[in-house]
């Protein structure tokens, strides 16, 4: 098991790299780790061959703990890169600051022919995400026109939750999201079973 370590500014990794750096990095690096944070369904839709399961809460709930089981190249994806970002964050409060983020997500990776897994499995949560807060701002409007304007409020609060999302680089609908039936699999594991495949492979 590694303990947790921390690096200097020269010495770590850059927080952000492409996917052609990815895949150098597989080809090169045996001490690359990647870490995958997105929900279940997402992971079993499509996933980097070789990565760690490790959904976004799970990680902020127990960041100190996985940070000790992680090397000093640590790469973080997700769906487009925002959630990684957060999940880096999060390693970093507790001391592990030479973690990457995967710019543009598993999907850009794949796109540039990294070698993946595919299954099949729901959309990704920023698609819902965009779905549910689109439904609402039009359910909003049309029922402030025809039951009553009050309740064209909820189309205000919606954005008014959007913009603070973007601002602080966050997003409540999609943690909410993520915890609904259809975005859960069989196969996502406890934060035990995250914490001994890690151990496994350190």
């Amino acid at each position: 098991m590694n303990s947790l370590k921390t690096t200097s500014t020269i010495d770590s990794p850059p927080q952000s790299i492409d996917a052609s750096t990815l895949k150098f990095w597989e080809d090169n690096h045996k001490d690359l780790m990647i870490i995958d944070v997105r929900n279940g369904a997402e992971f079993d839709s499509l996933h980097i061959v070789g990565s760690y399961h490790v959904p976004l809460a799970m990680l902020s709930e127990h960041a100190e703990e996985f940070a000790a089981k992680m090397g000093t190249r640590v790469v973080l994806v997700c769906q487009t890169g925002n959630r990684a970002e957060q999940a880096r964050k999060h390693l970093d409060s507790v001391g592990l600051a030479g973690a990457s983020v995967l710019s543009g997500g598993v999907p850009a990776y794949a796109a540039a022919g990294g070698n993946v897994v595919r299954g099949s499995g729901p959309w990704a949560l920023e698609r819902q995400v965009r779905m549910t807060a689109g439904s609402l701002v039009l359910a909003s409007v049309v029922a402030a026109k025809f039951v009553s304007p009050k309740l064209g409020l909820i189309a205000g609060g919606i954005g008014a939750g959007l913009t603070f999302s973007a601002a602080t680089n966050s997003c409540a609908m999609g943690q909410m999201l993520s915890r609904m039936p259809w975005n859960r699999s069989a196969s996502e594991p406890t934060a035990h079973q995250a914490l001994q495949n890690l151990s496994t492979r350190a």
